[in-house]
């Protein structure tokens, strides 16, 4: 069964006669310094494995020592890594809260083959006017990097060499091989792929090239579409740079949103209604979940990335170019769209953003503003608080100091990860959230107040206060702080 949710691919999918090749789930990992782009990427896809190969579009001759074949779990650790995240906060014995510092009293969790080498003049056929640029083999894929002078041609060659095209992918092809556009084919030995209920889990790709233009092809991937789809792009850049699409709008996600205990069994579906509901009242943008250096993280659903990670992803490339290759930015960008789609991703890099942050302050309030800073600390952040319920039957109780459960020092989170697959259009959004949210629309928590006990000096009596929203700078960020975001 096909869900509704899928996954975008930076291409498009084909098979053999009779097949219907289907694209639900892809991550995307982008490593960028100068013109240099390093593009890795996981499939899954659901369809026969006879004749199935992969197409993409780029802009030069891929080579074979530009191709490599990667390990599926560093896909997994940069996922959770910029993943939106579930937290909690305790707030601490109102006679005792100094058992450790604020700063110590931490977030805690809610609960190759071988190679055959073209001679050079490649295969030229009169009739397609396609040319075999390149002919390879690396892990499971023989691949071969075409050019083509005509996309009927191109669609031609493809059937003709028994790949069965999507309906309507000629008009896709087009505007690409009129551009000059290069052929990424890597076709899949079924006898190498490993299928569980009719779905393959490819071992990821990785190729580089140069190009003046940093972008990203995802019309192609339309001619797969049942419908929606989701793209998740994970951008790894040097020297503390963020981007974003220059050519849609930008969103950053609402963050620091106090939300009801119910989330805590259902985040990844609060998370998608929240993510919708954004959308819905910004169409067409994309939305940046996460910015922040790739070492560091607060609070860490997982680990952070290493150095052994960054060089599958790239760092051995531009290393030559960029000698520091300890520490990259990491930015996640989210897009939801449909055939309404004109234009592939645009990216450009973009001043530093901080968001998500910050320990509750003495009113249990959190700061959910997003604004420019000198250093890249933003995350989508979602925060379940718990006042102190016990007696508080000293002289002088300090109300409002936060951290771990019982005095316990730990940190961590929950992540929302596979996305795509998380339940749609059976969660009330609205009832999940512990306050109103005025700055993505109309959505309210529907008088629903946050359990957050305030400061009352004098007794150990506590009460409870909604508190007001702080303003997000959503589409664009406004004003430039030019200051590091301390804990």
């Amino acid at each position: 069964m096909l869900l509704p949710a899928l996954f975008a691919f930076c291409g498009f999918y084909v098979g053999g006669a009779k097949a219907e090749m289907y694209n639900n789930a892809t991550e995307v990992v982008l490593m960028r310094h100068g013109t240099t782009t390093v593009l890795s990427m996981q499939n899954n896809y659901q369809g026969p494995p006879e004749g199935f190969a992969l197409v993409v579009p780029v802009p030069t001759v891929i080579k074979q020592e530009q191709v490599k074949t990667l390990p599926h779990d560093v896909f997994d650790k940069i996922d959770t890594l910029g993943a939106p995240r579930l937290v909690e906060y305790w707030e601490q014995d109102p006679c005792n809260p100094y058992t450790h510092s604020v700063e110590d009293m931490a977030m805690v969790t809610a609960t190759s083959g071988a190679i055959e080498e073209d001679d050079g003049e490649g295969e030229r056929d009169r009739e397609y006017h396609v040319h075999v640029e390149a002919r390879f083999s690396v892990g499971e894929y023989n691949i071969e990097v075409l050019s083509a002078k005509q996309s009927t041609g191109l669609d031609a060659w493809l059937k003709d060499h028994h790949y069965k095209i999507p309906d309507g992918a000629e008009p896709l092809l087009r505007p690409y091989v009129e551009q000059g556009t290069k052929w990424f084919v890597a076709k899949v030995d079924p006898k190498k792929v490993h299928f569980a209920n009719g779905m393959a889990t490819l071992s990821p790709l990785r190729f580089s090239y140069d190009s003046q233009d940093f972008s990203l092809p995802i019309r192609l991937g339309l001619a797969n579409s049942k419908g929606t789809q989701d793209l998740i792009v994970n951008v790894l850049a040097p020297n503390n740079t963020r981007y974003e699409v220059a050519n849609y709008p930008n969103l950053t996600i609402p963050t620091n949103l106090p939300v009801t205990d119910a989330v805590r069994t259902r985040f990844g579906e609060f998370y998608a209604a929240l993510f919708d509901h954004a959308l819905e009242k910004n169409p067409g943008a994309v939305v940046t979940e996460y910015s922040w250096d790739t070492g560091s993280c607060d609070p860490c659903p997982g680990p952070v990335l290493d150095g052994n990670d960054l060089q599958t992803f790239g760092a051995d490339v531009i290393g030559g170019r960029y000698k520091d290759v300890s520490s990259f930015n990491l930015t996640r960008l989210h897009a939801r769209y449909g055939k309404e789609v004109k234009s592939d991703l645009m990216f450009r890099a973009v001043q530093p953003i901080t968001g998500g942050r910050g320990v509750p302050d003495a009113h249990g309030e959190l700061s959910d503003k997003v604004t420019a800073d000198g250093t890249n600390n933003f995350q989508g952040r979602y925060v379940i608080l718990h006042p102190w319920d016990g007696a508080a039957a000293c002289e002088a109780p300090q109300r409002g100091i936060w951290g771990g459960p019982n005095h316990q020092v730990a940190s961590g989170a929950q992540p929302a990860t596979n996305l795509a697959f998380a339940p749609r259009g059976k969660v009330e959004l609205a009832s999940l959230l512990a306050k109103d949210v005025p700055q993505i629309g109309l959505l309210t928590s529907k008088g629903q107040t946050p359990p957050i006990a305030v400061e009352n000096k004098g007794c150990g009596c506590q009460s409870s206060d909604g508190g007001g929203a702080a303003a997000i700078a959503g589409a664009t960020v406004i004003g430039l702080v030019l200051r590091r975001r301390r804990r």
